[in-house]
C-alpha cells in the first residue's frame, strides 16, 4: 500500500510539472509559432478573424 501510494504521489508531480513545462513553452498560438520574421500577418489571416460558421 505504501508502494502505491509513493507511486500515485509521483504521477501526481510529474503530470502537474508537465503541464507547467508545457503550457509555458508550447502555449503558443500558430501565428505566433509558425510566422517566421518575414512574415505579415494580416487580420484578415487570422483565425480570430475567420468566419468558420459559414455565414
Amino acid at each position: 500500500m505504501k508502494a502505491f501510494g509513493m507511486a500515485l504521489a509521483t504521477a501526481v508531480v510529474l503530470a502537474i510539472g508537465a503541464s507547467v513545462i508545457l503550457e509555458g513553452t508550447l502555449g503558443r498560438t500558430a501565428d505566433e509559432t509558425f510566422a517566421a520574421p518575414s512574415v505579415r500577418l494580416s487580420e484578415e489571416n487570422t483565425v480570430q478573424h475567420r468566419n468558420f460558421t459559414g455565414h
